[in-house]
């Protein structure tokens, strides 16, 4: 046992391998969570830090609402578990239709996965078991986007756009993959208050994608609504129903990565609501469950399950190969139940769009400030890009997240962008308190040159 290996608080750091994390760095610079409650965690050191990205973009209700624990017990002790081949539990069936009912017109069959991730995987099987069973077979291609982030499973690093996460994994991914260019483009639209003006016509790279391919090879085109995990990269005003025209265009689905800004983030049920754009699927997890327990899903619309039911031979054979033991799990079911019930009788959507401005004059008062390249918001999410150390990529960002710390306040780290998503039970003098903590916290990190 090293001395590193123990924080001053004495935990044992020996056995942890974090993801997503330099291990490295956080065995000399550890940050210890002990507790949470409402907009707040509690660390090692006795410090009262408001969470300012909902978690890890999960918890938008929060920490320990009694009223998620209480569904939970109730389920456990009712039934703990239910196989999640040839049955299901009432309150799993219960939960699909709740959800449906939430989702844009047409989109109203649900397939319950444990993650963002393998909701992800799963949307891109439904695509490519989609076309298939059309008589569609050569429609295998998947059209991501660079700088998104799908998740961690093999279909979903292929198409995703973030170059860290895919450079080990090279030889895994799967083939027949082409990426869509993001639509960040500072010196077009830096500090742009919600949905920039310039930058519609990137959504035409679709059509040469398409004519380069052919259309026929092309099964689906996935993008998150905002891109979250890259730093809250904002779609330029008309991208979006550009790339829903071109799609219904040329035959090819489109699906719309909403583990983020599902439930309510930006300001209504789903992004498709927000921009008024109707997918053909629509992938979920996080805030489903606010982070309390994993589940995640796939809402699709209702013409491609009917016509992957309608082709799967014989009626005891089963349509479509794919699922996982905790599919539907009764106990996220109910936890799921119950966070729906409090963003109804709460009102949290509405709670969340009416903190929209507030944040954004937070954040937007921090223009100016040494260091600052940009500023970007849209719902009760946003992002500051940081001009980086030399040489030292994501180091400042670091430092700003550890004075952030020190100040009362949890950011995440993307790259050298700072996000910031507050939970929607969040007071208008929380977000401006976290806003400030982190103005203070990049003046301190800006002093870092080396």
């Amino acid at each position: 046992m090293t001395a590193q290996n123990k924080t001053t608080s004495g935990v044992d750091m020996s056995a942890y391998w974090l993801p997503f994390t330099p291990n490295r760095y956080f065995q000399h610079h550890p940050k210890i969570m002990q507790s949470a409650k409402g907009a707040y965690y509690f660390d090692d050191q006795g410090r009262k830090l408001f969470d300012g990205l909902s978690g890890l973009w999960c918890s938008p209700l929060g920490h320990a609402d009694p009223r998620i624990g209480a569904a939970i017990q109730k389920q456990f002790e009712t039934m703990d578990y239910c196989p999640a081949f040839q049955m299901a539990s009432e309150t799993t069936f219960s939960l699909a239709k709740r959800i449906a009912k939430m989702a844009p017109n047409g989109l109203d069959k649900v397939f319950f996965t444990n993650s963002g991730s393998e909701a992800v995987d799963t949307s891109l099987k439904i695509a490519i078991g989609y076309h298939r069973v059309m008589g569609n077979a050569s429609r295998i291609r998947l059209i991501g986007r660079d700088r998104a982030y799908h998740g961690v499973g093999i279909a979903g690093i292929s198409v995703g756009g973030m170059v860290a996460n895919r450079k080990m994994f090279a030889s895994m991914m799967i083939p027949g993959v082409d990426h869509l260019p993001h639509t960040l483009n500072l010196s077009q639209m830096a500090f742009s208050r919600g949905q920039p003006k310039w930058g519609a016509h990137l959504a035409e790279e679709l059509e040469k994608i398409v004519a380069l391919h052919d259309a026929n090879t092309i099964a689906a085109v996935i993008m998150e609504p905002v891109q979250g995990s890259t730093g809250v990269i904002v779609p330029p005003d008309g991208y979006l129903q550009k790339i829903r025209e071109i799609c219904t265009k040329h035959g090819i689905l489109l699906i719309f990565d909403e583990v983020i800004t599902g439930f309510g983030r930006l300001g209504a049920n789903f992004g498709a609501d927000r921009f008024g754009v109707t997918p053909d699927m629509i992938t979920f997890a996080k805030g489903i469950t606010n982070g309390v327990i994993p589940m995640g899903g796939v809402i699709v619309r209702g013409d491609i399950y009917d016509n992957i039911i309608a082709n799967g031979g014989q009626e005891q054979a089963i349509e479509f190969f794919h699922g996982y033991t905790y599919s539907g799990h009764p106990i996220p079911a109910a936890a799921g139940h119950a966070v729906l019930d409090i963003f109804e009788s709460d009102d949290l959507v509405n709670r969340a769009k009416a903190l929209e401005p507030v944040l954004e004059n937070g954040l937007h008062a921090l223009k100016g400030r040494a260091g600052i390249l940009d500023i970007r918001n849209f719902g009760l999410s946003g992002a500051v890009e940081l001009d980086p150390v030399p040489g030292k990529p994501g180091l400042r960002s670091m430092k700003v997240l550890e004075a952030c710390i020190e100040r009362g306040a949890l950011v995440r780290v993307a790259g050298d962008a700072i996000a910031v998503g507050p939970p929607f039970i969040s007071k208008p003098e929380e977000v401006e308190f976290l806003c400030s903590v982190l103005g203070d916290a990049i003046d301190v990190a800006m002093k870092l040159n080396a």
